[in-house]
């Protein structure tokens, strides 16, 4: 019989952000689950972190990537994406379907789930992608493993991922249960605007102004009409302007909230200075006017989720003139550091980050046992010092394109150990043993019951 106060990995002393508060507590480990959560001093174990002046968090959900494979390999892989997922803290990723076959079909789910068990160092899930060629497969789709919702395309997007069809909008959610993620731009603004950009002379900084915040708002109004009719719940992915904001506010019955790092943490016309078509992503990096907005929304809880909608282009394709240059930053590595040093900076409490990190998305998907510290979930943890600084810089992205648009920024706030179901994939910078990525699992009651709380 196995010896109860036995544990094959205890974080010793650590300050851990549970669901009570943060408390000075030892995390016991179990086959893969938190065992135990209090004074473990006496206990055994075969293997003891000690975590003393260190926070241990829950582990770290990036709930929008895009890791690329198959197709754009060039770009990402599952491999080197989920590298840089641990190597940031981060636990677990859901993987957006805009690659080379888009995620249409129950063989692509299948295929993109085997490749992911290949090759994965965090856990993992695949959203199915909304298209014309996927309605038929959509409710099938939502209840296989490792699927974590539909993902709709308002605006221009990779391949057949576009839904700028009110028709095929509303088909789209009036099928299947599960939580609809979508990008909102109103395609035919965008297309109606694109000739301002179309000329010589044409810069990055013009990319605010063609995806002004009217695209935004257009879709975003569009979305909430169409998701109130059908009764189908849905998440407003990155989400850019006041307006916006004021909108959804009014919605929190159906519709839930994510920002992105990047819109927090960058400001127009500064980023384009600098960046040039580096700070090009969809939707724009805008003023500080809708910054201040987001940060406001933030913290009187209309934002939900915070994603860093991991986006990576080579440097060959991001210096083409704009605006033939491809619009997507990587993220998902500097996810954590950035938002550590808000919490540095007062912007926003330590609490108040795990929620939008850990508790929300496992909240809005329905991921079971993820997302708390607490007995009886998945031992995913991210040990964190909240005092270390340092400069992010290239030469520490694993990702393929080898870049980040933070390259020289200092932050307050380091990622040191990345452990998930028990398994130490990370410590100081280093990947640990091999790949041992699994398919996130969800609840069975959000693949059946639409009318859930959110």
């Amino acid at each position: 019989m196995q010896n109860a106060d036995a544990f094959d990995l205890i974080v010793q002393g650590g300050r851990c952000v549970t669901p009570s508060g943060i408390e000075t507590l030892d995390v016991g480990i179990r086959e893969g689950r938190i065992a135990a959560l209090g004074s473990l001093a006496t206990a055994t174990t075969k293997e003891r972190i000690d975590a003393k002046d260190l926070h241990v968090l829950p582990g770290i959900i990036d709930s929008q990537v895009h890791f690329r494979e198959p197709g754009l390999e060039h770009k990402e892989d599952l491999g080197t994406g989920t590298a840089s997922a641990a190597l940031g803290g981060v636990t677990a990723i859901f993987e957006m379907p805009n690659t080379v076959p888009s995620t249409t079909s129950p063989e692509d789910l299948s295929d993109k789930v085997r490749r992911g068990r290949e090759k994965a160092w965090v856990d993992f899930a695949f959203f199915a992608g909304a298209a014309d060629e996927a309605l038929p497969h959509l409710e099938t789709m939502e209840k296989q493993e490792g699927c974590s919702g539909v993902k709709i395309f308002m605006g221009s997007s990779t391949g057949s991922l576009l839904v700028d069809d009110h028709d095929v909008l509303e088909q789209v959610l009036m099928r299947g249960t599960r939580r609809v993620a979508v990008h909102c731009e109103d395609e035919a603004r965008l297309r109606e605007r694109r000739p301002m950009v179309e000329k010589e002379g044409a810069t990055a900084h013009m990319h605010p102004s063609w995806r002004d915040p009217r695209t935004a708002y257009l879709a975003t109004e569009r979305l909430l009409k169409t998701a109130r009719k059908c009764g189908r719940r849905v998440h407003v992915l990155h989400v850019t302007t006041a307006e916006e904001m004021e909108l959804l506010a009014d919605h929190r019955d159906i519709a839930t909230v994510e920002v992105t790092p990047q819109h927090l943490s960058l400001v127009a016309p500064d980023c384009y200075d600098r960046l040039g078509t580096y700070a090009q992503m969809n939707p724009p990096i805008r003023e500080e006017s809708h910054r201040k907005a987001l940060w406001k929304a933030l913290n009187d809880g209309i934002v939900d989720v915070i994603g860093s909608d991991h986006a990576p282009h080579t440097r060959t394709e991001k210096d083409r003139p704009y605006p033939d240059s491809p619009s997507g930053m990587p993220g998902v590595q500097t996810l954590l550091p950035l938002m550590l040093d808000h919490v540095n900076a007062g912007r926003l409490s330590l609490i108040r980050l795990v929620d939008l990190l850990c508790h929300g998305p496992a909240r809005i998907y329905g991921v079971a046992n993820k997302g708390r510290l607490t007995v009886g979930y998945d031992a995913d943890l991210t040990i964190v010092d909240l005092n270390a600084f340092n400069a992010i810089s290239h030469d520490q992205m694993a990702s393929r394109c080898a870049w980040t648009p933070f390259h020289g920024r200092t932050v307050s706030g380091w990622p040191l150990s990345t452990i998930i179901r028990g398994n130490i994939v990370m410590k100081d910078g280093n990947l640990l043993g091999d790949p041992l990525g699994e398919p996130v699992r969800f609840a069975e009651s959000f693949k059946s019951n639409p009318n859930l709380e959110t």
